[in-house]
């Protein structure tokens, strides 16, 4: 027997369909997000959904927002747990270590929900900057204030911040979407985590042009 709908009675129609949507996302992904399947679930006509969405592409570009939001809190929880009493510039790395691990292991636990947040975004040719109805996203935020923090702390030396975010979401994103629908989704859970820790120490690198630790450096990487 098909699960039956459940009847929407009276609040907010919106937000009862974006929620449908991210249920419908976070198992098939950004394909099974459809203005029929959410007005069946919530109980409504699809007729309903059009006083607030104008067709399939708003309700998705609505949901995805949600799930950069999820994206965004699963990054602050990780970030917030940063050990106290690190000095300064060690502890704005580990924030971006952070961050990276966070996104990973989001795009591993939620599949659905990561390859729908960054499936959708304003169109913008002459800026290297993601928006979504003209805001940054807040996971691309985050990055950008994580790094800003590192030239702060002296651990990201001025010279080599401009687009730093591109080389750390280029790295991350694309070992985030191999251990999702590449060939490491086949490999133990300790062998992807091992794997990942390696791939964002690479990414901090990189950014920051040297292995020497963040004090002995400050101002000179």
């Amino acid at each position: 027997m098909a699960p039956q709908a459940r009847t929407y009675h009276h609040g907010d129609l919106r937000r009862a369909l974006v929620e449908e949507g991210l249920q419908l996302a976070r198992v098939g992904g950004p394909g099974a997000v459809s203005l029929r399947e959410v007005t069946r679930a919530v109980g409504v006509s699809p007729n309903a959904a059009y006083r607030h969405f104008s067709d399939r592409d708003a309700l998705v570009h609505a949901v995805a927002g949600e799930a950069q939001q999820a994206l965004a809190h699963a990054i602050v929880d990780r970030v917030a747990a940063t050990p106290p009493g690190l000095p300064e510039a060690e502890a704005s790395i580990e924030r971006l270590r952070r961050v990276g691990l966070a996104y990973i292991d989001f795009a591993r636990a939620e599949r659905g929900w990561f390859e729908l947040a960054f499936a959708t975004q304003d169109a913008q040719p002459s800026e290297a900057i993601v928006t979504l109805d003209d805001e940054v996203v807040e996971p691309f935020r985050l990055l950008l204030d994580t790094l800003d923090a590192m030239v702060e702390t002296g651990a990201l030396s001025p010279e080599r911040r401009p687009h730093a975010e591109w080389t750390c979401w280029s790295v991350v994103h694309g070992f985030a979407d191999i251990a999702v629908h590449g060939p490491l989704q086949w490999q133990p859970p300790a062998v992807i985590d091992a794997l990942a820790a390696a791939v964002v120490e690479g990414a901090i690198v990189a950014v920051r042009g040297t292995t020497e630790p963040a004090g002995l450096t400050a101002g000179t990487a």
